[in-house]
């Protein structure tokens, strides 16, 4: 083994010495940053007065000035004032004590629907006590003082023979254009616009007498206006009643008894108003009450039907309803109804009008339940009124949901009846009642319905879809237009009936 040499004994104590300097400088440096870290963590020290000339540093040790005492002084005597009122003492005995909440347990009820959805008609009652009136009602006007008996002129025309359909009307009619001049010749006078009832008008209709004019009108809560432009009685020739406590959904002058005038309301009642014995007495009662017609020639038998579908007979001179409800054909079961109409030459036959058509049943094959159409007139919507034509029955007039006009043939009893003509017309007007269509009593071809628009018109119809006329309303006269029409059944004149318990007669 050979030794090292001198020179790299040397050499290794010059890099041993390099080396321990390198860490001596090492170690000074991490010495000063924990000096520096050490430092900047200690806290500062207070807020010291400011700097004078020589720049040396003092404390505040100086005495308060006369202003500093002062406000001292206040604040001390604030506190005193303020601790002698004894305010959260005060506030204590002013705030209320907490009562505990009782549990209240609710009934658990039915969920809310929409009746609108439903196509249900909402009655509200005017107040509870006028709810139910029972038996006879008094033929006494309200528009006149107590105790005053009826007007010998209204008793006289009301008790007036209606003129005879084959006399004038029966089996002849008027050619079309004669017809036309005749529609022309009439207009509407300010004597002829009168307020006959309350609230909205739900049925109008003429009594049948040719001397003079004598209408009836029903409106929203069960009242009877009775009027003649002509007379001085009432309120301008107008006398109201009320028989019912619910809208009067119809209404019509019996042709055989003049003197009755039968009304059907949403009460469930009906009743015939006799001016001779001055009442209006209790026929039946039938819920969900509707419409009606008459079954028989003389008037004596009514046809009712509700808004579910059920019809009913009722035999007039017995008071008492046969109770024999059915239902109509399905889908009619638990649907909408909005009216029954009996056949003019044919009565074993009957139409039923409501939320899916027109069906035509014949009452002598009636049961309980599933009760097959002999017709069946379909329409696109929801119908509102439909009624057989008033001399032969031949035609169908059907208003519409769908904003239109329909006639069918039904001049032989088939199944499907063909459609004659359809008209476009709006049919739905916001806050009022339904537009319907009827039938001209002297010219069965032709008929009439209310417009909407400004001025309201009221226009007349053929059959073939052909508008004939279209009497017009003045801006002087008008509210709103007329959803409920109906023609004289013997003399050139129209009714028409609106939202704001108003008539307007054309003649």
């Amino acid at each position: 083994m050979v030794p090292p040499s001198p020179g790299h004994h040397r050499q290794t104590q010059v890099d041993t010495a390099s080396t321990n300097d390198v860490v001596q400088r090492s170690a000074r440096r991490i010495q000063q940053r924990i000096h520096l870290s050490v430092d900047v963590c200690k806290p500062k020290r207070k807020c010291k007065a400011m700097k004078g000339d020589t720049g040396s540093t003092k404390y505040h040790d100086a005495p308060l000035s006369e202003y500093e005492l002062e406000r001292l002084e206040n604040i001390r005597q604030n506190k005193a004032f303020l601790s002698g009122l004894n305010l959260p003492q005060l506030a204590d005995m002013m705030r209320p004590k907490s009562v505990p909440r009782k549990k209240v347990v609710r009934e658990a009820l039915p969920p809310r629907k929409s009746l609108r959805l439903q196509n249900i008609d909402v009655d509200v009652p005017e107040s509870e006590e006028e709810l139910i009136l029972e038996g006879p009602v008094p033929m006494c006007p309200l528009n006149l003082k107590d105790g005053s008996s009826l007007p010998e002129e209204l008793v006289r025309l009301w008790t007036e023979e209606p003129v005879k359909q084959d006399r004038k009307w029966k089996g002849k009619k008027m050619d079309l254009e004669s017809y036309k001049e005749g529609l022309q010749k009439m207009g509407i006078q300010e004597d002829c616009v009168a307020k006959v009832v309350q609230q909205i008008i739900f049925s109008a209709a003429f009594h049948p007498c040719d001397g003079s004019l004598l209408m009836a009108a029903g409106d929203f809560w069960g009242k009877v206006g009775i009027w003649n432009p002509e007379a001085s009685w009432g309120d301008n020739g107008v006398l109201i009643f009320r028989p019912h406590t619910r809208q009067i959904t119809s209404m019509k002058f019996s042709n055989s008894q003049p003197s009755t005038l039968i009304t059907t309301s949403a009460d469930e009642t009906v009743r015939a108003g006799d001016v001779e014995c001055a009442t209006f007495d209790e026929v039946c009662r039938f819920k969900d009450l509707r419409s009606f017609d008459f079954l028989s020639d003389d008037c004596t038998t009514l046809l009712l039907g509700n808004k579910w579908g059920r019809v009913t007979i009722c035999d007039m001179r017995t008071r008492t309803s046969s109770h024999e409800s059915f239902y109509a054909m399905d889908p009619f079961s638990s649907k909408i109804m909005r009216c029954v109409h009996v056949h003019p030459v044919h009565r074993m036959y009957f139409l039923a009008a409501g939320i899916n058509g027109v069906r035509i049943h014949d009452v002598r094959y009636l049961k309980k339940e599933s009760n097959q159409a002999v017709s069946d007139l379909r329409g696109e919507a929801f119908v509102r009124g439909a009624y057989f034509s008033p001399d032969t029955g031949n035609r169908v007039l059907g208003t519409c949901n769908d904003d239109t006009l329909r006639v069918f043939d039904t001049s032989q009893m088939i199944s499907s009846p063909p459609l004659i003509t359809s008209i476009p017309h709006k049919t739905k007007v916001k806050g009022s009642t339904n537009i319907q269509a009827m039938w001209d009593p002297k010219q069965e071809d032709c008929f009439a319905v209310g417009c909407i628009g400004s001025p309201p018109r009221i226009k007349v119809f053929h059959e073939n879809g052909k508008l004939l006329h279209t009497f017009e309303i003045p801006d002087e006269m008008a509210t709103s237009a007329c959803d409920i029409v109906a023609f004289h059944p013997s003399r050139f004149a129209l009714l028409g009936g609106n939202s704001y318990a108003r008539l307007h007669v054309f003649t």
